[in-house]
């Protein structure tokens, strides 16, 4: 890690010096490896030789190239080698020895098996931070059963509250568990690194997709424990607050309303007409008005499909009352306020020329993080790697010819 000293003097990437072997696929691996690139971290991704890396085939292509890759894949050096392979895990061991962080998510007893357990890893880098990110798990009755981030919201009561309350649970269409997974994996990485920073040791990291997604669900948890309590599934709408919920307006746009703080309902019912409302013994707090959502949807829903969309979003904002439309990405690309954060960037491409694509996540003022390319094709790094991890061009052949990258 960069002395203190100096990332409090020099404007530099946060993250430049750590180096980051991303041994993971499909998807909470790879993409908290991709947050670590983002700022300066130097990631390479490790890939079958034979086999890419199963997100290279997820999603829309254009000219044979996959597009979501293109994002998953950025800042990222590409390397292939067999790591079943005796001699490809013995290059891994060797690019693990100049490394800070190896991130994978091979079934429990995979790596054991292959010869390269965490001691061993820990033997050839005692610094190395393991991240091992898996459905269940490293241990557990559920540990060896194959799993991704589906199970995680099913198992973690997502589903349960998501849909309307007399249909199915439903499932997120992309992957939501895996994302919050891949953000507190780069979180642990990060308070690992930092423990690694005071005393010269690494330690692993145990990341159960199944975990991180209880969090955001609120206190479900103590409210089971403490009441017996289990939320239903309620649509759009909020056990905690009212209105709550999406309302369509004259000319057909929907609009999403949001009442999380006791200011904001009572501005909501003032701009669509209601403020007697405000008078309710039952309005004071967020609970009691959700007991009454049905009331309070009718006006809001009736005052806002009288009104086009520009005309509603106008006097709410006047209003200081909080709404939003729905988009869909083209709604992204075209509103104002993610063009002046920059949120969404254009990327040059070596294979699809000018590219657009999410930016970083966040804004820091000394030491920005950057986009500073695409994701690269499979292998597309790997002689410059090796060399830099001190591999001669014959040896380099000769484990090309072997198979072993």
């Amino acid at each position: 890690m960069p002395d203190r000293e100096d990332l409090r003097t020099v404007p530099t990437a946060p993250l430049e010096g750590v180096r980051v072997l991303d041994v993971s696929t499909l998807f909470a691996g790879p993409l908290a490896a991709t947050f670590l690139g983002d700022f300066g971290a130097d990631v390479i991704k490790v890939e079958h030789p034979i086999r890419p890396d199963a997100s290279r085939g997820h999603g829309p292509q254009k000219d044979g190239v996959n597009l979501w890759w293109k994002t998953l894949g950025r800042n990222k050096r590409t390397v292939t080698i067999d790591l079943s392979d005796p001699a490809g895990a013995e290059v891994l061991l060797r690019l693990v020895a100049g490394a800070d962080v190896m991130i994978e998510n091979f079934r429990p007893g995979t790596l054991e098996r292959w010869g390269l357990s965490p001691e061993r890893l820990q033997e050839a880098n005692p610094r190395l931070v393991l991240a091992r990110v898996t459905a269940f798990g490293q241990f557990g009755p559920y540990a060896a059963r194959p799993g991704f981030g589906s199970l995680a919201e099913a198992m973690s009561g997502f589903a349960a509250l998501t849909g309307d309350p007399d249909g199915p649970p439903t499932l997120p269409p992309f992957g939501l568990a895996d994302g919050i997974a891949a953000l507190a994996t780069a979180y642990a990485v990060m308070a690992a690194l930092r423990t690694a920073e005071r005393d010269g040791h690494g330690q692993v990291v145990d990341m159960a997709i199944i975990e991180p997604i209880l969090m955001l669900l609120g206190g479900q948890i103590t409210a089971w424990d403490q009441l017996g309590m289990v939320q239903p599934r309620t649509g759009n709408r909020s056990v905690n607050n009212a209105p709550r919920n999406v309302y369509r307006s004259r000319d057909g746009v929907w609009l999403a309303v949001s009442t999380s703080s006791q200011s904001i309902a009572e501005r909501v019912m003032t701009v669509v007409g209601r403020g007697e409302l405000i008078e309710e013994p039952w309005f004071r707090s967020g609970h009691e008005r959700a007991l009454h959502a049905d009331e309070l949807d009718d006006a809001v829903q009736s005052w806002i499909g009288a009104h086009d969309a520009d005309e509603v979003v106008a006097v709410f904002e006047a209003a200081s009352a909080a709404i939003a439309p729905v988009y869909d990405v083209r709604g992204v690309v075209e509103d104002p306020q993610y063009r002046a954060l920059g949120t969404v960037v254009r990327v040059e491409d070596e294979d699809l020329g000018d590219i657009a694509m999410q930016n970083v996540l966040f804004r820091l003022s000394r030491t920005p993080g950057s986009i500073r390319w695409a994701g690269r094709g499979h292998g597309a790094d790997t002689d410059e790697v090796l060399r830099g991890a001190g591999f001669s061009d014959a040896e380099i052949a000769d484990l090309r010819s072997a198979g072993a990258v």
